[in-house]
């Protein structure tokens, strides 16, 4: 009989049929979905309050289930001791048993006692017949069992047997009703404090949300706001929690992003300005060029003409003029790459790199003389960049030497305390040298000293100098050279 209780409620468990479990799988996503598509503050509300809603039920469940089991524990305390002092005296007198049992009880029908037999008889001593089996024809035979609920024309009262002589057992049989409208009585004042305590949760929940959420709030305001108006400020910070570092961390990126803003500005507005210089001078030379052929091919007296000396001169000027543009517009393409171009690093040796760039420097500066004294030096980098950057040096060291100058050029290995474990480069030339002031300016997008503003060049050479090295690893710096001039130092990480 046991086994088809147990396969019908097994059956009852399963609320949807074999065939149908496929077809709703499919709808768990979709809540999800849902549930990620409501605000983060109600979802934090939500939250809060299913979380406290399920501790205040396992409280509730916790404090019935330890009332219930202390009161039926406490109730089969009371019912040993009195069975047990009652078995003790002689059942033959009642009175005895009166003294025991409380005499209000048994009046009022609350206790039930009988003398069991081995043989399964029994008479009851007081009261109705009470719950009596064969767990109390067992304790009768000398075998102890525990309490236990019976029920008597539908009434559940608790019973308890013991031993009382060879052969027999007394039964003590208490109503249970009591007990249990205490414990109805205890689940509805849980339910209705849980449920208090639920709305409570919740109401706590939102307003934790509203607090917790508020330097969000401000976040998102801030962020759109910067994708509305293009405005950089950063936001207050207040506290030092996890709100706190994320707005900290929001403003550094606020002020990162204005920066490089700032520097592309910079750097918009200086090649503006020198890219306006050859751009005049070359469109005058055009239009000069053009008069000419044009006074030529008309073949008017007073139209203006150019001897040949005169346009070859022209002629070069304007080849000179358009590959200084060139190389121009070139050095602000590459400056204005915030991010390194992808390069393969390689191993080499700069010594060779450094070689390379002075064979091309010599024929740029036949009137300066270049003396080289080059250690092998192995480094990992980007070879075309790294001869790029050298030759900068070697052009801007010839470009201030004197006619017949000497350009002292050194590459050794970096010792301590200076830089360990790099390879460092020095260009030094017999010019006029760099001012103290101006010495950490050198090597900034478009900076040109005053001394430098009748000479050929944009400022950007020793910028690229600078970036290069960055992007490897590495750093320049500008000093005074022994023979007076400037000395321009640049180094990177040895391989």
């Amino acid at each position: 009989m046991s086994t088809t209780t147990a396969a019908g409620d097994a059956g009852g468990d399963d609320p949807v049929p074999d065939g149908d479990e496929p077809a709703e799988r499919p709808a768990a996503p979709s809540g999800w979905h849902t549930l990620l598509e409501i605000p983060l503050r109600r979802r934090v509300a939500i939250l809060v309050s299913v979380g406290a809603g399920l501790l205040v039920a396992l409280v509730s469940v916790a404090v019935f289930f330890t009332a219930y089991r202390a009161l039926y524990d406490q109730l089969d305390q009371s019912l040993v001791e009195r069975a047990t002092a009652a078995s003790s005296s002689d059942l033959a007198d009642p009175t005895l048993l009166f003294k025991v049992v409380s005499s209000d009880a048994l009046a009022a029908g609350d206790f039930r006692v009988a003398i069991v037999s081995a043989n399964g008889r029994w008479i009851a001593i007081q009261g109705s017949q009470p719950p009596v089996g064969q767990p109390e024809t067992e304790v009768a035979n000398g075998i102890p069992q525990p309490p236990r609920t019976g029920f008597v024309n539908g009434a559940p009262y608790r019973v308890v047997a013991v031993g009382a002589g060879q052969g027999r057992a007394l039964v003590l049989a208490q109503e249970l009703e009591p007990t249990r409208r205490t414990l109805s009585r205890l689940a509805i004042v849980l339910v209705v404090v849980g449920g208090i305590g639920v709305v409570l949760a919740a109401l706590a929940g939102v307003a934790i949300a509203r607090a917790g959420l508020r330097p969000v709030e401000r976040l998102i305001s801030a962020t759109e706001r910067v994708a509305r108006t293009g405005a950089l400020q950063p936001i207050t910070v207040t506290g030092g929690d996890e709100i706190a570092r994320l707005t900290r961390s929001f403003n550094a990126m606020l002020a990162a992003l204005a920066s490089s803003i700032e520097r592309q500005r910079r750097l918009v507005a200086d090649a503006g300005h020198e890219l306006r210089t050859p751009l005049t001078s070359l469109r005058t030379n055009l239009e000069l060029l053009v008069a000419a052929e044009e006074g030529a091919a008309s073949g008017r007296p007073d139209a203006p003409r150019l001897s040949d000396d005169d346009r070859a001169e022209l002629t070069a000027d304007l080849r000179a003029q358009i590959d200084e543009l060139a190389q121009l517009v070139g050095d602000v393409v590459e400056l204005a790459r915030d991010d390194p171009p992808e390069v393969a690093a390689e191993h080499l040796d700069l010594s060779e790199v450094v070689e390379r760039a002075l064979d091309r420097a010599r024929p740029r500066a036949p009137g300066v003389r270049f003396e080289a004294q080059l250690a092998p030096c192995e480094v990992i980098g980007d070879a075309s960049a790294l001869e790029r950057a050298v030759l900068n040096l070697l052009d801007n060291a010839a470009k201030w030497s004197p006619p017949e100058g000497t350009v002292r050029v050194v590459l050794r290995e970096g010792v301590a305390p200076e830089r360990p474990g790099t390879a460092v480069l020095e260009v030094a030339d017999a010019g006029p040298g760099i001012a103290p002031e101006e010495r950490d300016l050198v090597f900034d997008r478009f900076f040109r000293s005053a001394d430098a503003r009748t000479m050929p060049g944009s400022g950007l050479g020793l910028s690229i100098v600078a970036q290069t090295a960055v992007r490897h690893h590495g750093g320049v710096s500008a000093h005074e050279a022994p023979s007076g001039g400037a000395l321009l130092r640049f180094w990177i990480p040895r391989a």
